[in-house]
C-alpha cells in the first residue's frame, strides 16, 4: 500500500511537472544548517566551520531525503565571511535535485555593539527524472506484490542545469539576531518539458537570548549557565508560506528545544518538532523529529533530522571578533 501511495504522488507531480510551483526542501534543525537559512550568516561562526545534514521526510511513504555539506569561515581581508553549501535532495526514485553554491557575506558595523552582514549567493543546480523508478500495475502480483518487469514504455530520462541567485542581510547585537533571506532571485527556469520559472522565495527569521542564571556566569564545572533562546522563522514561496516558532533551552553542554509549524497557506497546523542537542568543545551533534498532525499523521511517520558540526581554529586576532549569537540547532 505504501509503495502504491507513494507512486501516485509521484507520477502525479511528474504528468505536472511543467505547471507545478516547486517548493524548497526544508529543514527542522535550522541554525544548524545557517547557510541554508541565510547566506548572510556565512563566517558567522568567524571561525572555520564544517556542517552536516541528513533529513528524512515521511519515511512512512519513504524515498524523501534531504543532505547538505557546508563549510564557511570570517576572512580579514575581505572583510566578511565565505561559505559553500552542497545540497542533494531525492523525491522517491524518480526526482532528484543537486546544487552548489557559493556565498560572500561583507560585515559591517553599525555601532558600538550592533552590526549588519550582507551577502550575495550564486548557484549551479541541476534537476534530473529517472523515469526507471516509476512502478506500474503491471509489475504487481496479487500474492507477492511487485515482482514483473513492467511492458509500459516510458519517455527517456530528463536532465535540466541551470544558473541561480539568492541575497540576504543579518542585523544583530549582544543577545539578538534577525534577518531576511530572498532565494531564486531571477527565478531561473527549471522546466523538463516547458518553460517554468522557480518561485521565488522569502524567508524571514529572529531571535533572543535569555541569561535565567542568578549570578549570570558558569554555575559549575560542567554545565553552563542556563540560556532560553525564543525563535521565530517564516517562510513564502509560490504561494505557500509557513511559520515556525519555538523555544531553546541552552544548559552546555546540552540543548533541547520544541518548535510548532504552522501551515499559513491552508490555515493548518503542520508538525511539533522535539530536538536534542551536545556540544563539546568544538563538536556538536543533534536529532530532531517532526511529529505531524496535519492530515498526513496517519501515514507520513513524520521526519528524522540528525546534523553533525565541527568548529576548527583560528588566530587570536580573529577570535576576538563579534560572533552571531544564533542557537546551536
Amino acid at each position: 500500500m505504501k509503495r502504491i501511495v507513494l507512486f501516485i504522488v509521484l507520477a502525479f507531480a511528474v504528468l505536472l511537472v511543467d505547471k507545478t510551483q516547486a517548493q524548497d526542501a526544508h529543514f527542522s534543525q535550522f541554525y544548524a544548517n545557517p547557510l541554508y537559512i541565510n547566506p548572510a550568516l556565512a563566517g558567522a561562526n568567524v571561525c572555520p566551520r564544517v556542517s552536516i545534514s541528513f533529513r528524512d521526510q515521511w519515511p512512512g511513504l519513504g524515498g524523501f531525503t534531504t543532505e547538505t555539506v557546508s563549510y564557511d569561515q570570517y576572512i580579514d581581508f575581505l572583510s566578511g565571511g565565505v561559505g559553500v553549501i552542497l545540497m542533494g535532495d531525492q523525491q522517491g526514485s524518480v526526482f532528484n535535485k543537486t546544487s552548489a553554491s557559493l556565498m560572500y557575506s561583507l560585515r559591517l558595523k553599525l555601532t558600538r555593539d550592533i552590526f549588519l552582514n550582507l551577502a550575495l549567493q550564486a548557484s549551479v543546480a541541476n534537476n534530473s527524472l529517472d523515469y526507471s523508478g516509476l512502478t506500474y500495475g503491471d509489475m504487481i502480483d496479487p500474492r507477492f506484490g511487485f515482482i514483473y518487469n513492467s511492458q509500459a514504455k516510458t519517455p527517456g530520462d530528463e536532465s535540466k542545469t541551470f544558473v541561480d541567485f539568492s541575497a540576504g542581510t543579518v542585523v544583530y547585537g549582544e543577545n539578538w539576531y534577525g534577518g531576511v533571506a530572498f532565494a531564486h532571485i531571477t527565478q531561473p527556469d527549471d522546466g523538463f518539458l516547458s518553460y517554468n520559472r522557480l518561485p521565488f522565495k522569502t524567508t524571514i527569521h529572529g531571535g533572543m537570548k535569555f541569561n535565567i542564571s542568578r549570578d549570570k556566569r558558569r554555575t559549575n564545572a560542567f554545565f553552563g549557565a542556563p540560556i532560553i533562546s525564543p525563535n521565530i522563522l517564516y517562510h513564502y514561496q509560490g504561494g505557500f508560506q509557513d511559520l515556525n516558532y519555538g523555544l531553546y533551552l541552552d544548559w552546555s553542554p546540552f540543548v533541547v528545544g520544541a518548535w510548532f509549524r504552522q501551515a499559513l497557506s491552508f490555515t493548518n497546523a503542520d508538525a511539533f518538532i522535539f530536538l536534542v542537542g551536545v556540544e563539546m568543545n568544538r563538536f556538536k551533534i543533534g536529532y530532531s523529529y517532526d511529529l505531524t498532525v496535519s492530515s498526513l499523521s496517519n501515514v507520513s511517520g513524520g521526519a528524522h533530522e540528525i546534523t553533525l558540526s565541527m568548529s576548527f581554529n583560528c588566530p587570536e586576532k580573529r577570535r576576538k571578533l563579534k560572533t552571531i549569537s544564533c542557537p546551536s540547532f
